[in-house]
C-alpha cells in the first residue's frame, strides 16, 4: 500500500493535493465530489467539514470507502421543535 507524504488542501482549485510515497500526484477536485454524492446541504456540509479538518480522512472516504453509506449514516436531517 502507498503511503500519504504530503496533503493539502487548494483553495484556489477547490482540489485535495496528493503526494504518494513512490512519487505519484493525485489531485481530488472536491466540488465534482460533492456534485456526485451529496444530495443535501447536511451532506456538502459533512464533506465540507472533512475536507478542511481532516483531508486524510476525506480522501480515504473517496477512493477507499463508501461515501454513500458514510453520508447516510452522519447527515441525517433532524427536525427542531
Amino acid at each position: 500500500m502507498r503511503k500519504i507524504v504530503s496533503r493539502e488542501f487548494n483553495l484556489d482549485t477547490a482540489c485535495v493535493e496528493l503526494c504518494l510515497d513512490d512519487g505519484t500526484l493525485l489531485s481530488i477536485d472536491c466540488t465534482a465530489a460533492e456534485n456526485e454524492l451529496a444530495n443535501s446541504m447536511y451532506q456538502r456540509s459533512e464533506l465540507d467539514y472533512l475536507i478542511y479538518n481532516d483531508p486524510v480522512a476525506y480522501v480515504n472516504l473517496i477512493l477507499n470507502g463508501d461515501p454513500d453509506l458514510y453520508l447516510k449514516v452522519v447527515a441525517k436531517k433532524t427536525q427542531l421543535d
